[in-house]
């Protein structure tokens, strides 16, 4: 079905890819996997004809439907069902059509192909993707632009799974959902008749989706049979053999030198190391580079000043949005210095809006807030990335919020999250996804902050990331 073919492509003069090569045969499911930063974002907008690769190609059969979920949202005022239903454009062309034909021999024609696609069941499918992915019947029915960013992320990927593409290109799809909704996509998946390409850092889910795991690498890709586990056995056999056939390599030339030293001019020896020496010749030539596997993901957060206890309380307060009646209330909740609190619910049940109370973004409409003297609070919002400029690096980043401190220091403290050397002088518009997830968080580690209050911070990162964080 898909086919890719030596691709290069720069971003900001930096080779990103470099003679990537793959392929996704029909009914396979490929899961493509990487570090932050690898290019596995810009390699599926080259499969999907958004952007021209420097070189190589990209082979689809003529005629192929290609679906490309990315991690921007759709707006709009269409209901998010009709939204859905639009997907499905033959459905979408063959209704209008029905409903200004007169001829009655051509508009049973086009009855006949709406049967045959199964046009009018399409309403009951979509409605039901929508409820997999966490659309109430009322929700449905709601206009896109009334939605957040992350219900409009469900509302694209909902209209991709509908339309049922002959090649669907998902990237990073369970960010912004929830455990039901994540469990739901992840089954939906491993039912998928046709070819999917997958970008995600959720291993379990690829676990069970993929047939096929694609590591992308220096802008090189080498495929696997399987998913994450069978790509990690697999990659770990590949670099032990590596490893190995080096040595082998270096203890034989190590001999071979050793004799010819000995014996080259000894008469009655000299034919053997001759022969040695020809064969030490051939074996000198550098053997192949051991794989430059990347320094594992650190994030390293700063430890606070100690504050005496709580830190934070709450008591029956109340917090929501509007005149209308909070969404929140009664809530009691003290937090001390040695809380590690995870925040639980389904989307709607207000923990962004929990989180936003506790760090002072919003007032309470009822009851009390008490604060420690002196607490700084690191607040990380789901779209705290979106604040960073674009024309700055890590390190110009950091040097605005600690002008005082000296370059050495800036550097070190852009090198506990993953920003060591030449990565913390990178524009902040050349970094992925995961990477601009990390720099936000050094960012807010910048004042040291007693409490931590984190908001979907795995979204975005790579596995290693998120093992490391």
């Amino acid at each position: 079905m898909l086919r890719v073919a030596d691709l290069r492509y720069r971003i900001g003069g930096r080779l990103v890819l470099d003679g990537a090569s793959f392929s996704v045969a029909a009914g396979r499911r490929a899961a493509l996997v990487g570090r932050n930063g690898a290019g596995k974002s810009t390699l599926l907008r080259l499969v999907a004809g958004e952007i021209e690769a420097e070189s190589g190609e990209v082979r689809l059969p003529r005629g192929a439907r290609v679906a490309h979920v990315a991690q921007a949202a759709p707006s709009g005022a269409a209901g998010a069902r009709d939204f859905v239903l639009a997907a499905d454009r033959e459905r979408a062309r063959l209704l209008a059509a029905a409903a200004r034909e007169t001829d009655g021999a051509r508009l049973a024609g086009l009855h006949a192909r709406l049967a045959e696609i199964g046009a009018h069941a399409a309403p009951a499918r979509a409605a039901a993707i929508l409820r997999g992915l966490g659309f109430d019947p009322r929700a449905q029915e709601a206009p896109l632009d009334s939605f957040s960013g992350g219900w409009r992320m469900r509302a694209g990927l909902a209209a991709a799974l509908f339309a049922e593409p002959d090649l669907l290109l998902l990237d990073e799809p369970t960010n912004h959902l929830d455990l039901e909704a994540s469990l739901w996509l992840t089954a939906f998946l491993a039912r998928w008749p046709r070819a999917l390409l997958l970008c995600s850092h959720d291993r379990a889910a690829i676990d069970k989706v993929a047939t096929d795991t694609v590591h992308l690498e220096r802008g090189r890709t080498r495929a696997y049979r399987g998913g994450w586990s069978a790509f990690v056995r697999a990659r770990g056999e590949a670099l032990a053999r590596d490893a190995a056939e080096r040595k082998r390599v270096a203890a034989e030339r190590r001999r071979m030198t050793a004799y010819v030293e000995r014996f080259r001019y000894k008469a009655t020896k000299a034919r053997q190391a001759q022969s040695r020496l020809k064969a030490l010749a051939k074996l000198a030539a550098p053997p192949p580079p051991p794989p430059l596997a990347e320094a594992p993901a650190r994030l390293r957060f700063p430890d606070p000043a100690p504050l005496a206890p709580p830190l934070l309380a709450l008591e029956g307060a109340a917090a929501g949005y509007g005149a209308g009646p909070p969404a929140l209330r009664g809530l009691d909740l003290r937090i001390d210095m040695d809380d590690r609190i995870a925040l639980l619910g389904a989307n709607g049940e207000g923990k962004s809006t929990l989180l936003r109370l506790l760090a002072g973004r919003m007032a309470p409409a009822a009851g009390a807030v008490r604060r420690a003297a002196r607490l700084s609070v690191g607040y990380y919002a789901q779209d705290g990335a979106a604040a960073l400029d674009p024309a700055l690096s890590a390190e110009r980043h950091v040097a605005a919020l600690l002008p005082d401190a000296n370059e050495t220091a800036r550097r070190a403290h852009c090198g506990r999250f993953g920003f060591e050397g030449q990565r913390a002088d990178r524009p902040a518009a050349a970094l992925s996804g995961g990477e601009a997830v990390r720099l936000a968080l050094a960012l807010i580690c910048c004042s040291r902050p007693h409490l931590l209050l984190l908001d979907e911070p795995t979204n975005h990162l790579d596995i290693d990331s998120r093992e490391a964080f």
